[in-house]
């Protein structure tokens, strides 16, 4: 069976992710990758869903989409590259995740996972990058303090730990 991108929102309550994925598991669809997070008080969840699909209105009070798409993995290929955290505090304004974003780009990086969270008028971002093996990471680090600087945000810049399956 093919695979869909399902969105969900909706209001957050205990009980909400079970909800939404008892309805998948129910009708036989399994999670293959899924980010779920909140949002200003609202669950966000983006799951990969293989198998049969249950209709929206299977899954009352939240806004459900869903769209098919192709698999992009490729199972024999080893994922390359330098793995780091990139961590940002500073007060929130526009913009922050576009300077950023722009540098690492810059430098043929790629932002694999990301969560940011204001906190009162602190603003904090947590991503995950996967950078090329050529890359000069003694560089990007200068970059990246430089735009820390015209933000008025503090960054680190680190090593991520070896993940173990």
């Amino acid at each position: 069976m093919g695979l869909s991108a399902v969105t969900v929102l909706g209001v957050d309550r205990p009980g909400m992710i079970t909800e939404v994925t008892s309805v998948l598991a129910g009708c036989g669809a399994n999670v293959e990758d899924s980010a779920m997070t909140l949002l200003g008080g609202h669950v966000a969840m983006m799951l990969l869903v293989s198998g049969r699909l249950p209709p929206a209105s299977a899954f009352p009070g939240v806004v459900v989409t869903v769209t098919d798409v192709e698999s992009r993995r490729d199972l024999d290929r080893a994922v390359g590259g330098l793995g780091y955290v990139l961590t940002v505090h500073g007060p929130d304004r526009p913009g922050i995740i576009s300077a950023i974003s722009a540098v690492l780009a810059g430098a043929g990086g790629d932002i694999t996972g990301m969560t940011t969270r204001l906190c009162g008028r602190l603003y904090v971002l947590i991503a995950d990058v996967r950078l090329p093996e050529a890359v000069d990471v003694a560089d990007l680090m200068c970059r990246l303090a430089a735009v820390g600087v015209d933000l008025g945000s503090e960054m680190t810049f680190r090593p991520a730990e070896p993940e173990v399956l």
